[in-house]
């Protein structure tokens, strides 16, 4: 097995296209925020909110969300929002990263009563990522050719669930307004507005809004309730993800794919596991998963692979050797390798690139074509021809840098 250098991962170019942005502050700047906009924090120290609430370990699923509580209250503010989606994208800058899609949900952070709508929060995280990456790019390096520009897309996070109060001021609304809906009614209809509002923010101003994601509680929430959404976005030429195989299994990443015209899938590691599979009509479960796995290979449909988040959220992974990241290698699964929330899971690219590499078996070839999926199979927010001579521009740079440390 190869090894890999931390300073040849941080040096060689990489993508993050699994990118929560709520899950991805600075702790400093959390603390920053929470006293700016009066939001109470169980700790004013960076030691002992990592003590109370950013741990290295979580119990459960439960746990980890927690998290979210806190950096979702402080980023309904747009002048938060800017600097977290600025100082995200530097972060990722900093360790070699060129191309992030951001994601996030922005009916979270919506407060009418205190006049942030939709188009503001769009509006203030594109500010941010975009002002870093036009700094980033007036560099000498980026300039002379050295280095690969940093580039950036936006996704949409739909919500599989949410409750009639508690989870943002704008569900609790919504809900109020539709009391005499079914909660799934709501919830959809929720879903349809977003989609509806990135498509037009996409095309009227010119947003790199790239995608649509559907995230949350996998289990009673499947995909296929939100055919209707993702028909629309995939009318709209509005590129697709969405969270499955993450808590449920293999069902759940069939119907993200056949339902919902999926061009990516978010984690997908559970869709290995026969034991997750709850169809009584999948009678042959190890077939079932096969002829799900050969599917997705033969369509590059690629998987967004988040190595820690998966070991804190799924107490049964004991061992990063037990991930199903193995599986896909074994399948030709087109990964990409991703952080999903930079502060909640305690890491980065480079650190999630140094486990994989660590623990599987990955010769130089197959970690060029991973380094390759993440700017092949992004949702980059310019033609199929830039994206090509982009991706091109990159892994020619990674060429450089492999023979710099003597792999060529």
């Amino acid at each position: 097995m190869p090894r890999y250098s931390a300073d040849f991962i941080k040096d060689m170019p990489k993508s993050d296209l699994h990118l929560h942005l709520d899950g991805s502050l600075r702790l400093d700047s959390l603390i920053e925020m929470a006293q700016r906009s009066q939001v109470a924090l169980p700790s004013q120290s960076i030691s002992g909110l990592k003590e109370l609430v950013f741990k290295d370990r979580y119990q459960n699923l439960g746990e980890y969300l927690h998290c979210f509580q806190y950096t979702c209250a402080v980023l309904r503010d747009p002048e938060n929002l800017e600097q977290a989606a600025y100082e995200l994208a530097l972060d990722n800058q900093a360790e070699g990263v060129n191309y992030i899609e951001v994601r996030f949900a922005p009916q979270l952070l919506i407060d009418l009563t205190r006049g942030i709508d939709f188009d503001q929060i769009m509006h203030a995280v594109n500010n941010g990522l975009k002002r870093a990456m036009q700094e980033y790019n007036a560099t000498e390096r980026v300039l002379r050719g050295e280095r690969p520009p940093f580039h950036y897309g936006i996704i949409n996070c739909a919500m599989r669930m949410f409750g009639n109060k508690g989870f943002s001021p704008y569900y609790t609304n919504l809900f109020q307004l539709m009391r005499d809906f079914a909660p799934m009614d709501v919830i959809k209809l929720a879903a349809m507005e977003l989609v509806r509002a990135s498509v037009r923010l996409r095309d009227e101003e010119g947003i790199p809004i790239v995608g649509l994601d559907l995230a949350g509680q996998e289990a009673g929430y499947p995909a296929g309730k939100f055919k209707e959404v993702y028909e629309y976005a995939h009318q709209h030429f509005l590129l697709k993800t969405l969270h499955a195989g993450e808590a449920y299994g293999a069902e759940s990443v069939f119907e993200a794919i056949t339902e919902c015209y999926a061009d990516r899938i978010g984690h997908g590691y559970s869709m290995f596991m026969p034991d997750m599979i709850k169809d009584p009509a999948i009678l042959d479960k190890a077939s079932y998963i096969q002829n799900l796995a050969s599917y997705i290979a033969d369509k590059r449909i690629a998987i967004e692979v988040c190595l820690t988040s998966n070991l804190q959220t799924n107490p049964a992974i004991t061992n990063i050797r037990q991930h199903k990241f193995k599986d896909m290698l074994e399948h030709r699964i087109a990964t990409v390798i991703c952080t999903d929330n930079r502060l909640v899971s305690n890491t980065t690219v480079s650190k999630e690139y140094q486990l994989a590499l660590d623990n599987f078996d990955v010769p130089l070839k197959r970690l060029k074509d991973m380094v390759a999926y993440g700017f092949k199979k992004s949702f980059f927010p310019g033609s199929y021809v830039e994206k090509r001579q982009y991706a091109k521009h990159c892994l020619e740079y990674f060429d450089r840098v492999a023979q710099r440390y003597g792999f060529i």
